[in-house]
């Protein structure tokens, strides 16, 4: 056995990242910028009113007050997406919305509420006229040029994970496209005579559950899932599908057929392609991990190879096939988030076999603002309905016995 540290350093081998290629950036949520990203221009490009109100000179206010009310010309309305046709003189103001240009000879903006106009027919049409009940201060109201953004500055970093708001970053300094790393597309393949997709079940068949769970998985992982149906345990039909899906993924995922008994199709099939390497990992459960590539049109397609347990599946995934395909998407950091934890229950890990066990916990944030976990009620490799309520995998070490109130490290599910 190897541990799950070796393990991962070999299969991120395997994987290197793919080309960075341009994307378009409103559709690069999640990927990862290759490239750094600098405003070319001033974001906010103008001079712009922060508020709804009227666009004065301030020194026109000096002792303005309720009592004192100072009386100023509108010379019109300014909103936003259009700009003033003259500039604003003595005694003067233009009525400005929200984001509209300042106008010229504008030093502040005063608020709506802090004034009267003196007409209502038209609100805001030259000739009217406004009564401002309070003074205001140079700049008040107005958000500067390049006060968000200025033009040259580093916007996002390479290496940058693209979230909603840096979408909309990129969008407010014109940043159409960027040059990161695309989603991949990866494929499931999920193998066994006894797995049934649809109808009755006939003695010894069982229904097939961990496909829809892989590619829901794929799917959280910023991955396109290419569903590649269920496959009888034949060699030469699994070597022909493996083929074909090596013409249109980046990547595949197997499931199921990677231990070491006499009978596992997939390792004898992938076995005739050559350069696999095979893996008795350290953990508990998903002992077993397969790993290579095929040649596909645009170079190696790595190939990863789950066991066919469900839980297994969840955690060789976790573990194992999500840190690879993140790496091989350009992820500065493509393990599970990890934090520690307070144990509400013992969790037990009694010595025996050198493997680290990850259990299955349920997962809450307590009044003391820690993360408190407590197993869930199953935890062999087939109960998938019991991992189905856990929000994380405590790790507990071999002979390690971790009681209630303990510090437990856990690795969060996504």
């Amino acid at each position: 056995m190897i541990d799950l540290v070796e393990a991962r350093r070999l299969l991120l081998a395997a994987c290197p990242p793919l080309e960075p290629v341009p994307l378009p950036s409103a559709e690069a949520d999640g990927c990862v910028l290759a490239a750094d990203v600098v405003a070319p221009g001033d974001v906010p490009p103008f001079d712009n009113s922060s508020v709804d109100g009227y666009a004065v000179r301030a020194a026109d206010l000096a002792g303005a007050s309720e009592a004192a009310p100072v009386r100023l010309a509108v010379l019109g309305s300014v909103l936003a997406g259009t700009v003033a046709d003259r500039p604003v003189g003595p005694g003067q103001a233009w009525k400005v919305m929200t984001g509209a240009p300042v106008p010229a000879g504008a030093d502040a903006v005063v608020m709506v509420e802090r004034t009267s106009a003196t007409r209502t027919e038209q609100l805001g049409a030259a000739g009217d006229q406004v009564e401002v009940r309070a003074e205001v201060a140079e700049g008040a109201g107005i958000r500067r040029a390049g006060s968000d953004v200025p033009a040259g500055e580093l916007v996002l970093l390479a290496g940058t994970v693209l979230r909603p708001a840096h979408l909309g970053v990129l969008a407010s300094v014109g940043a159409r496209r960027i040059t990161g790393y695309r989603r991949l597309r990866v494929g499931v393949l999920v193998t066994g005579d006894e797995l049934v997709t649809a109808g009755d079940l006939r003695p010894g068949q069982i229904y097939e559950s961990n496909r829809a769970m892989l590619l829901a998985l794929l799917a959280r992982a910023n991955c396109v899932p290419v569903d590649l149906g269920v496959a009888a345990d034949d060699v030469p039909a699994l070597r022909q599908r493996l083929s074909a899906a090596v013409r249109d993924c980046d990547a595949v995922l197997t499931c199921g057929g990677v231990s070491m008994g006499d009978s596992d199709p997939v390792r004898a099939a992938l076995e005739e392609f050559g350069g696999l390497t095979w893996l008795q990992v350290a953990i508990r459960p998903a002992k077993p991990f397969a790993f290579g590539t095929l040649p596909g049109p645009e170079g190696p397609v790595p190939v990863l190879g789950l066991p066919g347990n469900p839980v297994s599946a969840l955690v060789s995934f976790e573990l194992l096939a999500r840190p690879a395909l993140r790496h091989r998407m350009g992820h500065p950091d493509p393990y599970p988030s990890e934090v520690l934890a307070i144990a509400d229950a013992p969790l037990s890990r009694p010595h025996g076999d050198g493997r680290t066990a990850y259990l299955r916990v349920g997962c809450r944030f307590g009044p003391d603002g820690r993360l408190h976990v407590r197993p869930v009620a199953g935890q062999d490799s087939h109960q998938l309905s019991a991992s189905a309520s856990a929000g994380g995998l405590a790790q507990v070490a071999d002979g390690q016995q971790v009681n209630a109130g303990d510090e437990v490290s856990v690795l969060l599910l996504s």
